[in-house]
């Protein structure tokens, strides 16, 4: 009986998609995935279903874990909404200058995948909501007159802050998208 000590294929498969995609984008080749992951085309099928499978599971799980990363972060700013909706932006600041960071995940996505019926755009419509209602209820925990629009205000600055960051490194996005932020919660 042999005992398994490292990840199996599902594992690797999840592991090298989510960081190619990242990194090269949703049209990578199903080659390079297999290649990465060291695993058969088989495997690919059986788990996933193919590569649109993979790439609707990588979002998922990102989802989770970027959705649970700004809860963190507001968390740990306290409990005065301004200071924890100002916190998203400080962390999003830090985050478009560590070495590697390319971009916004669900943005490429959206962008890399032409055909309006894919399933990964429905990871990505979930996943904006979910940051949307995260947003909206600070807002109206500070009482901010629209509390809604405000929340769709501040999500374009995290997505514009997200872009900047991937296309005009050294630019300082975060402190940009925050001072205009403060502006919209100010209202």
């Amino acid at each position: 009986m042999s005992v398994r000590t490292g990840p199996g294929p599902r594992e690797r498969l999840l592991e090298a998609a989510d960081r190619l995609i990242y990194s090269q984008g949703v049209n990578i080749g199903v080659d390079a995935l297999l290649k990465a992951a060291n695993v058969a085309r088989r495997s690919l099928y059986e788990h996933f279903g193919g590569k649109d499978g993979l790439i609707v599971e990588v979002l998922r799980s990102a989802a989770e874990a970027d959705a649970a990363d700004y809860a963190r972060t507001m968390d740990a700013a306290g409990h005065d909404p301004r200071e924890r909706l100002l916190a998203v932006f400080d962390r999003i600041g830090e985050i478009v200058v560590l070495p590697g960071f390319h971009g916004c995940r669900y943005l490429a996505a959206d962008l890399g995948l032409a055909d309006p019926g894919h399933p990964a755009h429905e990871i990505t419509r979930d996943y904006r909501q979910r940051v949307h209602d995260l947003l909206e209820r600070e807002l109206t925990a500070l009482g901010h007159p629209h509390p809604g629009h405000a929340a769709d205000q501040l999500l374009i600055l995290i997505d514009g802050t997200l872009a900047a960051g991937a296309t005009r490194p050294g630019t300082a996005p975060g402190a940009a998208a925050r001072e205009l932020a403060e502006h919209v919660i100010a209202l």
